[in-house]
C-alpha cells in the first residue's frame, strides 16, 4: 500500500466517511438430503425454486411461511430490472395504489447464513435485510426474499469491484481498532499526527498497526472463486452482494418469468405500477 493511500485511508477513518461494508464469511453444515421445491405462482407464470439445505435457518423458516399461507396475495413491491425483483412484505396484501412497501415483516429476525459457495448468480434466492448501520450482524428478514435477474460483468469489473470492497473493509477494521478501549494510546497518536500533520509520525504509527489490523482482514477480504467468476461473467448476477446478504435457494424453471416482471413499469418506489401478486406452495417431489 503506497502512502498516498495509507494517508487518504487513514483521513476517511478519522472523518468516518468510510462506507460499513463487513464481508463476513462463515459455513453452517447440515445433513445434505433432497432439496425441497416451492413453487411461486403469478399472473406471468411460474417460478419453481430449490432451497439448499446448506442454510437450514432460512429453509425452514421460508418452508413454514409458505405453509402458512404468508406469501399468498402478497406483491412483488420492488422491481429493478438487471438486479432483482423483491417480494415477501405481509403489508403488501391488499396495500393501495402508491402506497410505499418493504417495512413489513414477521417481528423477528434471522441469523445470517454465508456460504462461500452460495453467490447471488443469476437465479439466486436470497433475503432481504435492513442495512448495516442498524443491522451490523446482517441479520435477514424474517419474511422479505429477492430473486436476483442481475446482469453480466467481465473479469476486470470484478477486480475492480473486489478491490473496492476490501478497501472499505480494511478501514472499518481500522476505525474499529482505534475505537477499542484497549487502544486509546493509540487513538491519542493519531490524533496528535492528524492534529500537527506530522507526515513521519503517521508513517511510523501505520507501520505498526497495519500488521494488527491485516489479521484480521486477510481472512476475510473478498476473492472470487473462479467459479463464480465463471457464473458472473457467463450468466451474469450481482456480485456485489455476496457475503452481505443470505444465498439460501435458486431458481431451477421460471427465469423467464422472473426476467417478465422485472420489465414491468414502476413507480419512483420501483413498485410496480400493476400489481404482481404471487402464491406460494411447497412442491412434492
Amino acid at each position: 500500500m503506497g502512502m498516498r493511500i495509507k494517508h487518504s485511508l487513514i483521513l476517511l477513518v478519522v472523518l468516518g466517511l468510510l462506507s460499513l461494508n463487513t464481508f463476513g464469511q462463515k459455513k453452517k453444515k447440515d445433513k445434505l438430503g433432497k432439496e425441497s421445491l416451492v413453487l411461486i405462482q403469478t399472473d406471468f407464470g411460474d417460478i419453481k425454486i430449490k432451497l439448499y439445505n446448506q442454510t437450514p435457518i432460512h429453509r425452514d423458516n421460508f418452508l413454514k411461511l409458505v405453509e402458512e399461507g404468508l406469501y399468498d396475495s402478497t406483491l412483488f413491491h420492488r422491481v429493478i430490472p438487471q438486479f432483482m425483483i423483491q417480494g415477501g412484505d405481509p403489508d403488501s396484501k391488499g396495500a393501495k395504489e402508491g402506497t410505499k412497501l418493504g417495512d413489513g415483516g414477521m417481528g423477528y429476525t434471522l441469523e445470517a447464513e454465508f456460504v462461500d459457495s452460495l453467490i447471488h448468480k443469476r437465479g439466486a434466492l436470497a433475503a432481504a435485510r435492513m442495512p448495516d448501520n442498524v443491522n451490523p450482524e446482517k441479520r435477514s428478514s424474517s419474511s422479505q426474499f429477492y430473486i436476483v435477474q442481475g446482469r453480466k460483468f467481465s473479469e476486470a469489473n470484478l477486480s475492480g469491484m473486489a478491490q473496492k470492497q476490501n478497501y472499505n473493509m480494511k478501514g472499518q477494521l481500522m476505525n474499529e481498532f482505534f475505537n477499542r478501549p484497549e487502544n486509546k494510546a493509540y487513538l491519542s497518536r493519531l490524533q496528535t499526527c492528524q492534529k500537527e500533520k506530522d507526515d513521519s509520525a503517521m508513517q511510523l504509527l501505520m507501520q505498526e498497526i497495519e500488521p494488527l489490523v491485516d489479521r484480521e482482514f486477510e481472512p476475510k477480504q473478498i476473492k472470487f472463486h473462479p467459479r463464480a467468476i465463471e457464473a458472473y461473467t457467463t450468466v451474469g448476477g450481482a456480485p456485489h452482494l455476496d457475503g452481505g446478504y443470505t444465498v439460501f435457494g435458486e431458481v431451477v424453471e421460471g427465469m423467464d418469468v422472473v426476467d417478465a416482471i422485472s420489465a414491468q413499469s414502476c413507480d419512483r418506489n420501483n413498485r410496480p405500477l400493476k400489481d404482481v401478486s404471487m402464491k406460494v406452495k411447497a412442491v412434492k417431489r
